[in-house]
């Protein structure tokens, strides 16, 4: 396994790729592949076996995503008691509202929920890369998956970071992507533990062979 390569600040910050001494890095965005990101940690590696590593779902991802779910369930089941308990039902805008606004939560936390807990694999046994719920033997053509790459296609690993602005908060967020060998970029994870991201992505290096990117001083 090759160390981890260490550059000033990138994501909104630019800078010399030629620093990693290999043409591909020339070729390479070093801005953000994925706009956005978590202040959290979102995913963590785990082997299946020896042959096939996973990102999994964090716990505390997780939680968060079921909160909107939840709160959402909450506001509907207050209407419902409300509404329903005394045997008299009185149906007009203020009693409506809280409910549907609760169904809108539930409906977004379902729906970050299953997007955000679908699957991340590298399989040595497949030779792939996939991001989501069908594997690339599942489709048709697998060259029209959007989170999708031959193992042997992978050139290095790229760690970077993001600044993310809102108007209630800021935070920063480090990108882990693939580098493939005509310089285009696969993002794999993207959250806001830096320490736990370059451990994961040691633990990618070693089972891929491929070296990793780090241009993230910190």
């Amino acid at each position: 396994m090759e160390g981890l390569q260490k550059l000033a600040n990138a994501g909104d910050t630019a800078f010399d790729p030629a620093r990693f001494d290999d043409p591909v890095a020339m070729q390479t965005q070093w801005t953000p592949a994925k706009r956005g990101g978590a202040s959290f940690r979102t995913h963590k590696i785990m082997a299946a076996d020896p042959n096939r590593l996973e990102f999994k779902t964090a716990a505390s991802a997780k939680l968060f995503y079921l909160f909107f779910a939840l709160m959402g369930l909450v506001f509907v089941g207050v209407f419902l008691v409300t509404n329903f308990s005394s045997g008299k039902v009185s149906l007009n805008i203020s009693t409506i509202m809280p409910a549907l606004f609760g169904l809108i939560f539930a409906v977004i936390g379902g729906v970050v929920y299953y997007f955000g807990s679908a699957p991340i694999v590298f399989d040595k046994y497949k030779a792939s890369f996939w991001k989501g719920r069908k594997a690339p033997d599942e489709v048709a053509d697998r060259r029209k998956l959007k989170y999708y790459t031959e193992l042997g296609n992978i050139h290095a690993l790229q760690i970077i970071s993001e600044y993310v602005r809102s108007s209630k908060n800021s935070y920063t967020s480090y990108e882990l992507n693939l580098v493939l060998r005509d310089g285009k970029r696969i993002n794999v994870v993207d959250h806001g533990n830096l320490e736990k991201l370059r451990e994961d992505a040691k633990t990618l290096s070693s089972f891929l062979g491929k070296p990793v990117w780090d241009a993230v001083n910190k």
